[in-house]
């Protein structure tokens, strides 16, 4: 993917139609937990930031990337990610399986929690 995507929209409109319709449900329960965070474009992929980079996606042949931006996530979220793969800093959802709408907002929810308590220590 170039990297001339400038936003959420763009990207997704770029990949192929079969998962649009997926990336876009992923965006949206990202936003239904994290409203307040700012959707960007980082590493040529769709991006949230609040109090930080919060959690990123992306999609790939077989599967979408979701990625928490550290590497201790998948660590501290190891019992709820038996079945999927991925690497320590990136889970991956199989394209021919329904996102885990209730995952994926536990592991938002938990890197708001964690991103904001950094920002806050900071201050």
């Amino acid at each position: 993917m170039k990297n001339t995507v400038k936003d959420i929209d763009s990207y997704i409109a770029l990949q192929p139609e079969n998962i649009r319709e997926s990336l876009e449900e992923l965006r949206q329960i990202i936003k239904s937990v994290a409203p307040d965070a700012e959707e960007v474009i980082s590493y040529a992929m769709p991006a949230f930031k609040y109090h930080g980079m919060l959690v990123g996606f992306a999609a790939a042949k077989n599967h979408y990337g979701f990625y928490p931006w550290n590497g201790h996530t998948t660590e501290q979220f190891k019992d709820d990610l038996k079945g999927y793969t991925g690497t320590k800093g990136a889970i991956h959802f199989p394209i021919d399986k329904p996102i885990p709408t209730a995952l994926v907002k536990k592991i938002v929810k938990a890197r708001m929690k964690e991103n904001f308590e950094k920002d806050k220590a900071k201050k």
